[in-house]
């Protein structure tokens, strides 16, 4: 894929996943990034060393990895707000990042009231089952390919 045929949510994806190798050394599996009006998600998958998936076993552990990621990204998080205004060109206003490595939730709440939470499903549903026009079908790992949202197809170009 052409650096210039590359739409933002790839960028962005690129930027991302070469912030988390710069600050942690460990390039995450794959990077999902949605947009949906001013918020901007950007899932990282795998983004855990093996080391900190085995901290993260027990509480005491999970917290000292969650402690680290958060502070890790408010220290240096201005590099990748500075990339995304690049790509995007729109200043980000707010920018957060919380780890819960046991349970996979997110939860942030911004200074403006604004709340975000991320919930990570154990597979992909489909188009079809999301939208409604069709029963859920459990087994399918298939990821949802909802508008200016990265999927597998872009997964497998960042990991390369």
């Amino acid at each position: 894929m052409n650096k210039s045929d590359r739409t933002m949510a790839q960028q962005v994806a690129l930027a991302a996943s070469a912030f988390q190798q710069q600050q942690t050394g460990h390039t995450p599996k794959a990077v999902t990034v949605v947009l949906s009006g001013d918020t901007l998600v950007i899932t990282l998958h795998g983004a855990l060393s093996p080391a900190e998936k085995a901290l993260a076993e027990d509480p005491e552990g999970a917290a000292q990895v969650q402690e680290y990621h958060r502070q890790l990204f408010t220290s240096s998080a201005d590099t990748l707000r500075e990339e995304i205004k690049r790509i995007t060109g729109v200043e980000v206003r707010e920018a957060a990042a919380e780890v819960e490595p046991v349970t996979g939730t997110v939860v942030q709440v911004f200074r403006t009231g604004t709340m975000v939470q991320v919930f990570l499903l154990a597979h992909g549903l489909s188009d079809e089952t999301w939208n409604g026009t069709s029963a859920p079908d459990r087994a399918s790992e298939t990821r949802a390919k909802m508008p200016r949202t990265i999927g597998a197809e872009t997964e497998r170009a960042i990991q390369s």
